[in-house]
């Protein structure tokens, strides 16, 4: 069992703030569509399939919460995760949901084990 560490209530109130910031879809959306490498906005718009004020609003959230990193080359600002630990976070989350997936498919159909 892994030993639990005391955390302070200041600590407790900026895990939950991070948890809260990547509860919203298109947050989420947003990182994974850039797990793979610095996109500019109009690159996030199609591939998210967001409007661009939405786009945007969620993108500064993100850049604000030290989740994103922004550039800015001439009339394009490109943005690329700058917190590498929402990688593990994600693995660890899908893999979870993964699994528990799996789980509840074959409880519904145990001849497929």
């Amino acid at each position: 069992m892994k030993q639990k560490e005391q955390l302070s209530e200041a600590a407790l109130e900026m895990i939950a703030a991070r948890f809260k910031i990547l509860s919203e879809p298109m947050r989420l959306k947003l990182v994974y569509a850039l797990m793979d490498g610095e996109k500019t906005v109009s690159e996030l718009i199609r591939e998210t399939g967001g409007l661009q004020a939405n786009v945007s609003k969620h993108l500064g959230i993100l850049l604000d919460a030290g989740i994103v990193r922004r550039r800015k080359q001439g009339l394009h600002a490109y943005y690329r995760v700058a917190d590498e630990s929402i990688y593990a976070l994600c693995d660890l989350v899908c893999n979870s949901l993964q699994h528990r997936l799996r789980t509840s498919l074959r409880s519904l159909n145990p001849d497929r084990r």
